[in-house]
């Protein structure tokens, strides 16, 4: 069942907030009256940038929320740190404004503090809903974003904004490790060696390592004490990654800063999806990815991945929040 809350948060304005604001527009205020969020029809799946329908122009006086997907997530409140992505329509003109998933559906998401300095429609679709939740709010533009913030929107004060928000994760205080943590395991005889330099691993060697199965595979080679990894968190590691038999690798985060990102949504490929969640963090693990479970037919031309390239990365688990 879906559940329904009215009246907006109140919060104050900021408009800088993660770069996101588009051009400011001279949008006319709408006519009282219009449609209700009823009217609107909002496909796709958690996690990926929703397909938005309208039937006519919706009521700018009026606050209406639901939950379209309810996740299983824990509770978000006031002052956690949330991974989010949320598209924001115009519903006088019936126009998508701005959109954290870019045109390619392919953006990043984004980490806030749910509190007083976010745009208050934020605070009104999370705090009390769940992660996992894909959350849809219809509110007169001036308490969606504070008075005169909408024309950042390009809408008026009295526009109805629409906005779809999907709760990606929470992240706890508990700082992520330094390093893998656990006990140490032997690897599967199929899984390429690690090739290190200072105690800093810097690429895969295949020498020993067994062709490509076809198959999506995980072997372990250091098995965390930490707590096991939810579908809906955000993961911090730290990863390398390298195509079957080649001298280098396509990218790594050692030598670098460890990378974070919502895990089992979507927002990475399908072997780590299917691959990282239920293992435990502070684990090291090696991943073998057939091209169905990563970048498909089309590879990846920016990272010099064929469509039929296996791919095999060595992943630290080092936080789960």
């Amino acid at each position: 069942m879906s559940r329904v809350r009215s009246a907006a948060l109140s919060g104050v304005l900021a408009l800088s907030l993660l770069g996101l604001a588009a051009c400011g527009s001279d949008s006319s205020d709408s006519d009282e009256g219009g449609a209700s969020l009823s009217s609107v029809t909002i496909e796709g799946e958690h996690g990926k940038a929703p397909e938005v329908t309208f039937d006519g122009r919706l009521d700018g006086t009026k606050t209406e929320t639901e939950v379209l997907i309810e996740g299983d997530g824990e509770e978000v409140a006031e002052g956690d740190t949330v991974e989010a992505q949320w598209w924001i329509g115009n519903g006088f003109t019936e126009e998508e404004t701005q959109s954290t998933w870019g045109e390619d559906g392919k953006g990043e998401p984004q980490s806030l503090e749910v509190g007083d300095e976010v745009l208050p429609f934020l605070a009104e679709t999370m705090v009390g809903n769940n992660v996992g939740d894909r959350v849809v709010l219809m509110t007169p533009s001036d308490e969606a974003f504070g008075e005169g913030g909408g024309a950042q929107f390009n809408l008026g004060n009295r526009d109805a904004a629409l906005i779809v928000v999907d709760i990606l994760g929470r992240k706890d205080t508990v700082p992520a490790l330094d390093g893998p943590q656990g006990e140490e395991k032997t690897p599967a005889k199929w899984a390429p060696t690690l090739i290190e330099q200072d105690g800093v691993i810097t690429g895969l060697d295949f020498t020993d390592a067994r062709e490509p199965s076809g198959n999506l595979l995980a072997t372990t080679l250091i098995k965390g004490d930490g707590a096991v990894v939810k579908t809906g968190q955000t993961l911090t590691v730290d990863y390398l990654g390298q195509v079957y038999d080649a001298d280098a690798p396509f990218d790594e985060s050692y030598s670098k800063e460890p990378a974070e990102f919502p895990i089992g949504t979507g927002s990475v490929i399908k072997g780590w999806d299917e691959r990282l969640v239920g293992r435990t963090v502070g684990s090291r693990v090696i991943l073998e990815i057939p091209p169905a479970d990563g970048y498909g037919e089309e590879g990846n031309e920016a990272a010099g991945i064929k469509g039929t390239d296996t791919l095999y990365f060595v992943i630290d688990i080092l936080g789960a929040s």
